[in-house]
């Protein structure tokens, strides 16, 4: 299987499985002599981890990561930095009938004709279990390009949106509540709105926020290698994730040119950002913003039609443990993926100034 390894110079393999005995990643290319937070680290894990509120899965895995090289006395040493996280609280008996289904828009049916075998333990590696590597990483991508500041916040769930700006957010209150929602009375209806439906055995969708202030003006290159090319496969690649729009988007394609311009001052700055940070697909000093979509969750606790691996149709019902909204735990994988871009391209644009 290929496609596991994301970046340049600063550079991740991961691996492993849902339910395997542990998730893992190798991280090449981060600088030596980068006095690590380890309680930093730890705290992005929980933020992503299962079984952290009512409205997410009830998995109990504590997502303590375990480094085993590329560190010495709380430095990176410059060497690959090999790291696992076990798992600790697999159900592989609520896979059982999984063994010869395929659940509707997973990747069970897909992975089967690709590779000729699957492992159907929650999904194995196409699971989000995965995406517990990501965050170990951006952690410590974060520390690397400290300056830099990464939110990203639930703007939506369902039909129910923020309806103010990021600059009217108050950054602080995100994570004051189960949702991730900088707006808190908002965040109470989101709340709710996800409990009636996990009730209900459904589930539902929403988008994710990410503001990035402090940039400095030439990551990205302005060809095959956009910045916001990078960053929207870095996304994009995260599981669930159907769409993405960067600073005006899709709106901007109902405007003229004349307005959705970004005039500059004398300092180069510009007065508007709807280009959402990035011009020429290089970073310009302004903050980037991009909101991305994602879809419900497909594992709904309801009877529905699936097809076996003998090409029968057949009635099933959903088991197991599952988010029945996943945009609030996939804050913390939005912000890692990000802060991998941010530190390979701030990398990069180092090599090149010598």
């Amino acid at each position: 299987m290929a496609g596991n390894s994301f970046g340049t110079l600063f550079k991740l393999t991961t691996f492993g499985e849902s339910h395997g005995e542990a998730i893992g990643g190798v991280i090449d290319g981060c600088p030596s002599g980068i006095e690590l937070d380890f309680e930093a680290i730890q705290h992005e894990l929980s933020r992503r981890k299962p079984g952290q509120s009512t409205l997410v899965s009830q998995r109990k895995e504590h997502d303590e990561v375990e480094f085993l090289s590329g560190i010495f006395e709380g430095k990176t040493t410059g060497t690959p930095i090999g790291f696992i996280i076990k798992n600790k609280d697999q159900k592989s008996s609520d896979y059982d009938t999984l063994k010869d289904t395929y659940r509707p828009s997973h990747a069970d049916f897909v992975y089967e004709k690709k590779y000729g075998i699957r492992d159907y333990r929650g999904g194995g590696r196409s699971s989000a279990r995965e995406t517990v590597s990501r965050v170990v990483a951006g952690a410590i991508a974060k520390q690397v390009i400290k300056n830099i500041q990464i939110n990203a916040f639930v703007s939506s769930v369902g039909t129910i949106f923020i309806d103010k700006p990021y600059q009217a957010l108050d950054f602080s209150l995100i994570e004051s509540n189960a949702v991730r929602c900088p707006d808190v009375l908002i965040a109470q209806k989101m709340e709710q709105y996800i409990k009636e439906l996990k009730k209900e055995g459904d589930t539902v969708g929403g988008t994710i926020t990410c503001v990035i202030q402090n940039v400095p003006i030439g990551l990205g290159e302005p060809v095959f290698d956009k910045l916001h090319a990078e960053i929207g496969k870095a996304v994009l690649s995260i599981n669930a994730v159907k769409g993405i729009e960067f600073g005006s988007g899709f709106c901007g394609a109902q405007m003229k040119g004349s307005e959705h311009n970004d005039l500059h001052n004398v300092d180069g700055e510009t007065i508007t950002n709807l280009s959402g940070g990035i011009q020429g697909g290089i970073s310009n000093g302004m903050d980037i913003y991009f909101r991305v979509a994602f879809k419900p969750v497909a594992t709904v606790l309801k009877k529905q039609q699936v097809l076996t691996n003998k090409g029968e149709l057949i009635e099933q019902q959903g088991k197991g443990r599952h988010d029945p909204c996943v945009v609030p735990r996939a804050v913390p994988i939005v912000e890692a993926m990000v802060a991998l871009v941010l530190a390979d391209y701030y990398l990069i644009h180092k090599k090149y100034k010598g």
